[in-house]
């Protein structure tokens, strides 16, 4: 993750705009929600299988994906990986990032360590 926009300097909390890349094909995030904050997701590279609510939609370069409040979403890479633009509205959950990287590599696909960060920053695994 590459933060392009966040904190209270740049954003006022107000949004967080993220660059995420990786060259490996499977699943980057466990499914999951956020009750206070929306998250889109604009493909750069690549391509992602993108689960949002009970929709699966295979994104690729130049598409604009939106998760409204309270929906279950999940993001999986195809072979050679990819990299997408996120914007997390309000901002903070950089935050999250931040401290899963603290943790072991692949952490964040963990069920069990992901759910024991992400409650502090509203991202429920479901």
């Amino acid at each position: 993750m590459r933060v392009l926009a966040a904190g209270e300097a740049a954003t006022d909390r107000s949004f967080t705009l993220a660059e995420f890349s990786g060259v490996g094909a499977g699943p980057w995030t466990v499914p999951h929600l956020h009750r206070g904050f929306e998250e889109s997701f604009f493909i750069l590279d690549g391509s992602f299988s993108v689960t949002i609510g009970e929709q699966v939609t295979e994104a690729t370069p130049g598409m604009y994906l939106l998760v409204p409040r309270d929906t279950r979403h999940a993001i999986t890479a195809s072979d050679g990986g990819g990299r997408f633009l996120t914007l997390m509205v309000p901002g903070g959950l950089e935050e999250m990032f931040f401290e899963l990287g603290t943790l072991p590599p692949n952490a964040i696909r963990d069920p069990v360590a992901r759910a024991a960060i992400s409650a502090r920053y509203d991202s429920v695994p479901v």
